[in-house]
């Protein structure tokens, strides 16, 4: 079993609760290797929250133990939940968070029109999943207080995992979970990819919802936020101002050299990617 722990958390760095989490795990587990993944999700954004795990995820040792928190409903009756993939353990809110880990396993089918981007939808597991509901109070920290599960519950929970303990001491097993609609790139009625920014770095690079086996090819016109980009460069260096290019994490991006993309675009997270091929 990994004593590697992650969290990716909304708790930013202002506050005591990032330190409040890592002592809880300290205090079972004092070998605990835990790495940050981030904690500058926006507070409450399950989807964002759900987007950087995935992109981070995956370049972990297998069996590494993922902690993430964010958590708007804590206190009320959503499930806290133990996910073992073939490649990681999970351990969070069963708010949504986990269903890029779902939808890199399975690929869950695009919303439909009538859904909503916080319309929560229960999934049955397909086979090479095993999860189990927190539920065992005899392994959480005491008092538990109701706003603070990350520290309470989660933390202990990802100790007990990293010690080798199996996920279902820590509750009963179950065979479904919750996932959001997660915005998928569509074609329109002229053959015309449209997708989606997804999210916006610290450099303020547009990353979009098309990933690399989307693309029809590199000779395709890109347009966003009004501004039309003529193909796919390799590299960021490879040419002046706007550019699109398949970043590290999978997906196109739309980039400025030396800048902002956001800033020079005034772009925002949902704003159309319409890409048309060219040659």
């Amino acid at each position: 079993m990994s004593s590697i722990i992650t969290l990716t958390t909304d708790f930013g760095y202002d506050d005591a609760y990032v330190s409040a989490v890592k002592g809880a795990i300290l205090s079972i587990n004092p070998e605990a290797n835990i790495i940050d993944i981030s904690h500058s999700i926006e507070p409450q954004n399950i989807l964002q929250g759900a987007f950087i795990l995935s992109v981070a995820y995956r370049y972990f040792p297998k069996q590494t133990v993922h902690v993430t928190i964010v958590d708007p409903g804590v206190g009320g009756d959503r499930r806290g939940i133990i996910l073992k993939t073939p490649l990681a353990i999970f351990v969070a809110p069963d708010n949504g968070i986990l269903s890029y880990i779902i939808d890199d396993l399975f690929s869950i089918e695009s919303p439909s029109v009538n859904e909503q981007k916080h319309d929560l939808k229960e999934i049955v597991f397909k086979k090479g999943l095993e999860a189990a509901a927190i539920t065992d109070p005899r392994f959480w920290r005491h008092p538990v207080s109701p706003t603070f599960h990350g520290r309470d519950i989660f933390a202990p929970v990802a100790a007990g995992l990293s010690l080798g303990i199996s996920p279902y001491e820590f509750g009963e097993k179950i065979n479904s979970l919750h996932i959001l609609p997660i915005p998928k790139p569509s074609i329109d009625p002229e053959s015309d990819m449209v997708g989606q920014i997804l999210h916006i770095d610290r450099f303020g690079t547009l990353i979009t919802n098309i990933k690399n086996n989307d693309l029809p090819g590199k000779d395709v016109r890109i347009e966003v936020a009004g501004r039309c980009i003529q193909g796919i460069s390799d590299y960021y260096a490879q040419r002046e101002g706007i550019m699109a290019i398949m970043g590290s994490s999978g997906y196109l991006e739309v980039s400025l050299r030396d800048g902002s993309a956001c800033d020079f675009l005034g772009a925002t997270v949902g704003d159309e990617v319409r890409m048309t091929l060219t040659a």
